[in-house]
């Protein structure tokens, strides 16, 4: 089986019981000892062991989490959480949805867990809305990679049960489905390219600035690298490469590798994913993609999903991959 590959978060569709994965996360009722839903699929693949340990727990109240062996699962470990019957958001239950998830999360950290996949808590049969679901265990997640090193996966089986908000999925669907930009704004592609490269220059956009035969003059005119403008930026505006890389969803080892590599090329999905945690706006963004090598495409459902959350000023990372994951897109920063 192909082992998935660990960035810091990735939504997937796929069964929990088979991801390879140090840790799982069992949405467990109150007793621990088996239920419907996850709960029953994550029993019935790691065996009668699983069970046994469990009754040793004594339960788990609702908010909190207990760990135990993986047995015959491929996962290392099994942490057992319980999640709010939901009651019409009047009895704590965002408090303790959110609760669910950290502490989870912590004992996968005391634990030395490296990756975990969850599935998404209270969303079944206890019935959380799904929306507000999916925006609670993002935020926990994403302020969790904040200040830990983890990769995190959030696994869908069935992709009907995972969906945006429907204003927001309309939002960007009927974004997709603009056949040209206003007239007023002009050609995207033409403004974006002259900008940046009026910005270049000092406003001069004309081809001939060099002439024929000249390459010395041109190759000693080189603009900076990829790498090079992303660092000159990240010091612009003041931000740590940390913070960086951590919003960008991008894994320390990879940033390491295009700040110790001025001419490193990263994948597209991570020149935005970068753009994107730098709060870049269009024409900047279209610089950045443009050293190395790429531009926003209005032909592409995944440039125009980006360029929706660019333009509407709507930075998160988490939400982006949501909404990508949702037209089946790829993910940024992976």
């Amino acid at each position: 089986m192909k082992e998935v590959v660990k960035v810091p978060f990735q939504i997937i569709r796929a069964d929990i019981t088979k991801v390879q994965v140090e840790a799982i996360v069992n949405a467990a009722n109150e007793t621990l000892l088996g239920g419907g839903g996850v709960d029953g699929v994550i029993h019935r693949a790691a065996g009668p062991g699983l069970l046994e340990e469990c009754r040793g727990l004594k339960g788990c109240r609702t908010g909190e989490a207990k760990i135990t062996g993986g047995y015959n699962l491929p996962a290392r470990y099994v942490i057992h959480t319980v999640g709010p019957v939901y009651k019409g958001g009047g009895a704590r239950e965002e408090a303790l949805l959110r609760s669910s998830y950290l502490e989870s999360l912590k004992l996968a950290r005391d634990h030395g867990v490296k990756s975990i996949a969850f599935p998404l808590i209270s969303s079944g049969v206890f019935g959380y809305p799904k929306d507000q679901a999916i925006q609670t265990a993002l935020s926990v997640f994403s302020e969790f990679l904040m200040e830990n090193e983890m990769a995190i996966f959030l696994v869908v089986y069935d992709k009907a049960a995972y969906t945006l908000s429907e204003k927001l999925f309309d939002s960007v669907k009927a974004y997709i489905d603009e056949s040209l930009v206003e007239e007023e704004k002009g050609d995207y592609r033409r403004v974006v390219f002259e900008s940046s490269q009026a910005s270049r220059t000092g406003g001069e956009t004309s081809e001939d600035s060099y002439g024929a035969g000249d390459l010395d003059r041109v190759v000693s005119a080189l603009e900076a690298t990829f790498a090079q403008r992303l660092f000159e930026l990240i010091d612009s505006k003041g931000k740590e490469d940390v913070e960086v890389y951590k919003k960008a969803n991008v894994d320390r080892k990879l940033f390491s590798k295009i700040k110790c590599n001025p001419d490193y090329k990263p994948g597209k999905a991570t020149a935005l994913a970068l753009a994107i945690a730098l709060e870049l706006g269009i024409e900047e963004t279209g610089d950045l993609l443009g050293r190395a090598g790429y531009a926003l495409s209005r032909s592409s459902k995944f440039d125009r999903i980006i360029e929706y959350f660019i333009r509407e000023g709507k930075y998160d990372i988490f939400l982006i991959n949501n909404a990508l994951f949702d037209f089946d897109q790829p993910q940024l920063g992976v």
